[in-house]
């Protein structure tokens, strides 16, 4: 019988960050801004000019990926006005991870 190995460790904040700024490229690539460099410091209104219906594109993406365990809205929902005006990737990246690695016990319990 052949076994097939799962890797199901959570993902790095190299891995996230990737992933997003894969996320983030698709969403610029409709301004034609898709090769500006996204980095941890990297903000979201200023650095990279998202409007609103970006980010709802944004939190989309990040729900096909990753499921209800990382809910973008929820996210920003706590935040006041000047948080999210100077959100930054990283912070978003931190969130993420936050959410997977706090998820990661529960997908590997519901699993076996």
């Amino acid at each position: 019988m052949h076994q097939q190995t799962v890797d199901r460790r959570p993902p790095t904040g190299e891995e996230v960050l990737r992933e997003i700024t894969g996320m983030l490229a698709a969403v610029l690539d409709e301004y034609g801004l898709a090769d500006v460099e996204v980095t941890m410091a990297t903000r979201f209104t200023e650095d990279l000019e998202l409007e609103s219906i970006d980010l709802v594109t944004l939190s989309s993406r990040l729900q096909e990926r990753w499921g209800d365990h990382v809910n973008f809205a929820e996210f920003i929902a706590g935040m006041e006005l000047d948080e999210i005006i100077g959100l930054t990737v990283g912070r978003l990246v931190e969130y993420v991870l936050d959410r997977l690695h706090g998820a990661a016990p529960e997908q590997s319990a519901a699993r076996s």
